[in-house]
């Protein structure tokens, strides 16, 4: 007798809320993410906001025509920032229909429409399918368990499936705990994949949440290029793009990728 695959369970998504902040938690004291309730696209983590230095990687007349995709919805600060601010195409992937829903009664997430697409499905077929090459330009990664405790999907082949959904200019960043001896093991399946010279990061944050960046098809801008680049970034959307500069640095991971 063949046995039916096992169907996993899916944490519930619950909320909490202090100090005009509510936030997902996924059946565990850790938080998932976080919205001010009167300033719903409002970044407010501070890691969250830092997963946009992907922006500082593509050239400013660029931005209005970013193709972007995030896997892993959490509370859905970034994807709502880039469809409702930047106004940019924003396909979103999410495996846990709890938190979709959650996210629809609690962190204003919109329904779907021209630009926004939030799809139910597993963030490592989504990649892998080959009707996604190159299909994308700015690709945010922040798949941790319900324990927050490490990623979801973080071996090379994953990363590979990254570079692949990129088209040429493409950026990918990637939260990771820098303070976690796991750090480095992922950082450098991120740098396997993407070759040598298109990766880097910015320090951690008192958290201990660090944000690699990977491109494709591009080398790194000079550091006042960035800088210029910043300047408009903070003008245009008062992101702390200006910091993000002063806090990027290369990245030479210390393993060999497993």
């Amino acid at each position: 007798m063949k046995r039916k695959p096992r169907i996993p369970v899916l944490p519930d998504a619950t909320i909490s809320e202090q100090g005009g902040l509510r936030y997902l938690h996924l059946e565990t004291p850790w938080i998932q993410g976080a919205m001010r309730v009167r300033k719903p696209l409002k970044l407010e983590l501070d890691y969250i906001q830092r997963m946009m230095a992907w922006l500082l990687l593509r050239t400013p007349d660029s931005w209005a025509d970013t193709r972007t995709l995030h896997l892993g919805l959490g509370a859905a600060a970034l994807t709502k920032y880039c469809h409702s601010v930047l106004k940019v195409p924003t396909t979103t992937i999410e495996l846990n229909p709890k938190v979709i829903a959650a996210c629809r009664a609690w962190f204003c997430l919109p329904d779907n429409d021209d630009l926004l697409n939030v799809v139910e499905m597993d963030a490592a077929r989504f990649v892998a399918d080959a009707a996604h090459t190159a299909s994308f330009d700015a690709l945010c990664v922040d798949l941790y368990d319900h324990e927050a405790a490490s990623p979801v999907l973080d071996d090379e082949a994953f990363y590979r499936a990254c570079w692949q959904v990129l088209d040429d200019g493409g950026v990918m960043a990637v939260n990771l705990f820098g303070r976690e001896a796991s750090f480095d093991r992922s950082a450098a399946r991120i740098a396997a994949a993407f070759g040598e010279g298109r990766t880097a990061m910015l320090k951690p944050t008192r958290e201990g949440n660090t944000i690699v960046l990977a491109w494709k098809g591009f080398d790194l801008p000079e550091r006042d290029v960035l800088a210029a680049r910043a300047e408009t970034l903070q003008a245009r959307w008062e992101l702390p793009a200006t910091k993000w500069v002063k806090l990027l640095s290369g990245l030479a991971p210390k393993v060999k990728p497993a």
